[in-house]
């Protein structure tokens, strides 16, 4: 499978007191502001790093999800939360925070799934920076 997906940023001004907006292909941003408030500060709008953070969150879980249906289960629920660390001009931390609820399987075999999803993700493999991953599997009743 091949495909392109895209998106656009357009900037005004200097970079601490101009602004700018990101859409994407899709519409679901659609002219999102941007500015040095958005990514440095408390701003209205969204960041880089935000955006990054989504995109992880969102490749790395639906890659679980096709390993743990390859695997024989299936996922009642899956949530994950993706921190990027910005220090010094560099993204130097991604951290990876999986809770889920899966019949049948082990704790060990949720875990072993859930470290391959994390290093076959696209996005996973698109970024240069270090990447942990914790993991929760949550008993059900």
């Amino acid at each position: 499978m091949k495909f392109t997906r895209k998106a656009s940023a357009n900037w005004k001004g200097t970079g601490k007191e101009g602004s700018g907006n990101i859409s994407t292909e899709s519409t679901v941003l659609n002219n999102a502001q941007l500015s040095y408030k958005t990514r440095f500060e408390d701003g209205i709008g969204t960041n880089p790093e935000e955006l990054i953070a989504a995109a992880h969150a969102g490749c790395f879980t639906m890659q679980l999800s096709f390993l743990i249906s390859e695997a024989g289960f299936t996922p009642e629920n899956l949530d994950t939360v993706a921190k990027v660390q910005l220090e010094d001009g560099s993204v130097n931390l991604i951290t990876l925070e999986l809770s889920g609820a899966v019949p049948g399987i082990s704790a060990e075999e949720f875990e072993q799934l859930a470290q391959k999803a994390k290093e076959i993700c696209p996005i996973s493999k698109l970024l240069d920076t270090e990447i942990t991953l914790t993991v929760t599997l949550q008993e059900l009743s």
